[in-house]
């Protein structure tokens, strides 16, 4: 069984600021676990201010909505059949990309959240992160 260790959410956080700075942004990174609570977290030296909250709240609504933060900012959107989501959660719901849940045997073990740079580079980061996890 696959599961989400410290060391193994210390390592996708690495591996998304590895990211960032190859793209020439500055991010926060948060890793958390099934039930949303934070394991892991990492703001890169300049970074926004707002990203740690974002970044946190951006892996906590792709566990529990089991979806990646970039579907949610689809189906979310106005005329969508989530259309409302983000008001919701009390206000933790974050609804475009950088977020993305970890699945391992069948299930969600957690996810991880970026913020800080644009919305691709968010979703590129959040992608490294969830490479180092399937990884190992």
């Amino acid at each position: 069984m696959t599961e989400l260790t410290l060391e193994r959410a210390e390592r996708m956080t690495r591996a998304a600021r590895s990211r960032a700075a190859e793209l020439g942004a500055l991010v926060s990174v948060a890793v958390v676990d099934a039930g949303g609570h934070l394991v892991s977290f990492a703001r890169m030296d300049g970074a926004e201010i707002a990203g740690p909250t974002l970044a946190v709240d951006k892996a906590y609504t792709a566990v529990a909505q089991s979806a990646s933060t970039a579907e949610l900012a689809v189906l979310a959107a106005p005329g969508g059949p989530l259309y409302g989501l983000g008001a919701n959660g009390g206000g933790r719901y974050v609804i475009f990309a950088g977020g993305i849940p970890l699945r391992a045997d069948g299930r969600i073990v957690g996810a991880v959240g970026v913020s800080g740079g644009s919305i691709e580079e968010d979703e590129a980061c959040a992608q490294a992160g969830v490479a180092a996890f399937d990884a190992g």
